[in-house]
């Protein structure tokens, strides 16, 4: 049973036509990993119920026990790592008791899942169409031709292009949109009474997280699945699920109804985490960025978010000057390698960077974004155009030069994990730029690592660590302490809080805007996340296929959007609003365009038109909209 601390309105807040039978029912799950000679409790004692053709969203932040009680329910665990407790029915059946063979016969068929991370999940060395056949072979018995026509028909179902021949494709052909819609074909071969999603949309842009739920939901109606939705994401929550199970430490703290746990939370961590949710439209009326409101790890209550924000500087000359700035990598194809196509990466964009200003690009994987962060800094080589930080040009500087002008730009990378060495403490990797540059003796960088973790939010005595033994958040906290070692005047954020969990997140950029506000930084936020974006920037220039679309004051942007891309990413954000909950929006099923030209390509002379003074729009075909 439920324990008595966890608030459980389910009975009195239950919609009409709840009562069928539950297809999958959850009664006191508590699942213990070994640790030494004892077990560590990770998940204590959950209990919940789905029927048929509903959604129950299970959220909390990581760490919570969310994706644990999926794998306890899927019996994923190791038995040799892992104690499993409590009851699990499925369809009248007590599937946690059953022999692992039994087991196999069900986990596929009767009870699918959805992993967060689908690259990890297709196994390389097939294709797509030979894992799904193999589902099929082995729980619906299909001869080898049976199988292949249903995997296509599977692949039409989830609306991936040209699905016969898309089928001999291998996961790495699919972008992380396609690769997400046949992991659901998977799941959905053979028809399962549930589904358990696990943070299926994490990792996706905006509009590609759109067409997934509207996905799983036109295919949930049609099946009469019963589904289980793991997330964080709380405005995803509020648009797909009927009732809600919010987790903390391992316990289910508050049950419900959806528009019940939003409109009347009652456990102090649900309110907080409520709060905590960058909202699309919340900055209407402000004309500065503005601090979220965070989340104590510890306690799990909230903590209202602190007033404050940063000058623009208004010096006559920018700290970075962008004009015309292209960036495009060859296609070698054939025997000797020979240069058939290009990907026109950037596209003569321009722009310019203010002390104290946050600038934020914007758009969809494969929009140039990233690209374009990397040839501000010479990562890799800009194919024309300038680039001037504090008045001198980047682009011609000799490889000391350029040294020495970098520490004036810095980058944060999306992830700390990978950006970081395993084999050094936390404390040489922040040395490591300070020493480098030699801007002092290792006593100094001692003291300027003490300083740094200081002010990120750290505890000097931290420094010996290694990064594995750092929580994401913490690592993230750490690569800002880095960029900061030489007091760079201009920083790089490329998706460096997008993988984070929503109180995480606040704190990480909270830590930036008050770091904003002490140095007079100026900071080129590369983002997906349109509700963070509106929170954060002064400026937002919208990129699509390498291009800059639209580029204007906050304020106006979100506003006032005048290109149908633009539009197009807005409409596409979901909102914490449970009113909103099975709305289907019109969302387009293609991927990204493909920006690879061949190699006598003239890209087009595009025209501006000016909204305002600080408001510019590409001029658009009038078939544009429609063709997105």
């Amino acid at each position: 049973m439920t324990k008595p601390s966890t608030l459980d309105h389910s009975d009195e807040t239950r919609p009409a036509g709840s009562d069928r039978r539950a297809v999958l029912s959850v009664r006191d799950l508590r699942a213990s990993f070994r640790s030494g000679d004892g077990w560590v409790p990770v998940v204590k004692g959950v209990s919940f119920d789905v029927a048929p053709g509903e959604t129950l969203a299970v959220v909390g932040e990581s760490g919570s026990g969310k994706s644990v009680t999926a794998f306890s329910i899927m019996r994923l665990l190791s038995e040799e790592k892992a104690k499993v407790e409590g009851s699990v029915v499925l369809s009248g059946r007590e599937i946690l008791q059953l022999p692992e063979t039994q087991m196999q016969s069900i986990r596929g068929n009767e009870i699918a899942m959805i992993f967060q991370e689908a690259m990890t999940s297709l196994n390389p060395l097939f294709t797509i169409g030979q894992q799904i056949v193999e589902a099929l072979a082995i729980h619906k018995s299909l001869s080898g031709g049976e199988a292949e026509a249903e995997a296509i028909r599977l692949l039409e179902r989830v609306q991936i292009p040209a699905a016969r021949s898309r089928c001999n494709d291998y996961p790495h052909n699919f972008s992380g949109g396609m690769r997400q819609r046949a992991m659901i074909a998977m799941a959905l071969a053979c028809k399962p009474k549930v589904l358990i999603a696990d943070e299926p949309t994490t990792a996706l842009d905006v509009t590609i997280q759109s067409q997934i739920l509207n996905l799983i939901k036109q295919l949930q109606n049609e099946e009469n699945m019963g589904v289980i939705f793991i997330t964080h994401d709380m405005g995803v929550v509020a648009e797909i699920a009927e009732r809600t199970v919010v987790m903390l430490k391992g316990e289910a703290v508050e049950t419900g109804t959806t528009e019940h746990i939003f409109n009347h939370a009652t456990h102090p961590y649900t309110r907080a985490l409520l709060n905590a949710v960058p909202r699309l439209g919340s900055m209407s009326g402000q004309s500065q960025p503005q601090r979220f409101p965070t989340i104590d790890p510890k306690t799990g209550l909230g903590r209202e978010a602190e007033s404050g924000a940063s000058t623009v500087s208004t010096q006559e000359r920018p700290l970075l000057e962008v004009q015309g700035l292209t960036a495009r990598f060859d296609i070698r194809t054939g025997l000797f390698g020979k240069v058939r196509n290009r990907i026109h990466a950037v596209e003569n964009i321009s722009f310019d960077l203010r002390a104290g200003e946050t600038l934020s690009l914007v758009g969809e994987s494969g929009c140039g974004k990233s690209t374009t962060g990397r040839a501000i800094m010479r990562l890799i080589e800009p194919k024309a155009g300038s680039v001037k930080i504090d008045g001198q040009e980047v682009t011609t500087m000799s490889a000391a030069r350029l040294r020495e002008a970098r520490r004036h730009i810095q980058m944060i990378f999306q992830d700390p994990f990978a950006s970081l060495s395993p084999r050094r403490t936390i404390g040489q990797a922040i040395a490591e730029p300070f020493l480098t540059h030699k801007l002092g003796t290792r006593a100094e960088a001692e003291r300027k690592v003490a300083d740094l973790l200081e002010r990120v939010g750290l505890s000097p005595s931290m420094a010996k660590r290694l990064p594995h033994q750092f929580s994401g958040g913490q690592r993230q906290r750490i690569c800002i302490a880095r960029a900061l070692a030489l007091s760079p005047k201009i920083i790089v954020a490329d998706e460096s809080v997008s993988a984070l969990d929503v109180s995480v997140k606040a704190q990480v950029i909270n830590l930036l805007m008050e770091l904003q506000e002490s140095f007079g930084l100026a900071y080129l936020f590369i983002s997906h996340d349109m509700a963070v974006v509106e929170r954060v920037s002064h400026r937002v220039a919208v990129m699509y296929l390498g291009e800059i679309v639209e580029i204007g004051t906050r304020e106006e942007v979100f506003g006032n959007p005048q290109h149908p891309y633009t539009k197009r990413l807005l409409a596409a954000v979901p909102l914490p609003d449970p009113s909103r909950h099975g709305l289907s929006r019109p969302v387009s099923t293609d991927e990204i365009k493909n920006p690879i030209r061949a190699m006598d390509y003239v890209p087009p002379v595009r025209e501006y038109l000016s909204v305002s003074s600080n408001h510019l729009v590409q001029k658009w075909k009038a078939d544009w909209a429609a063709a997105m």
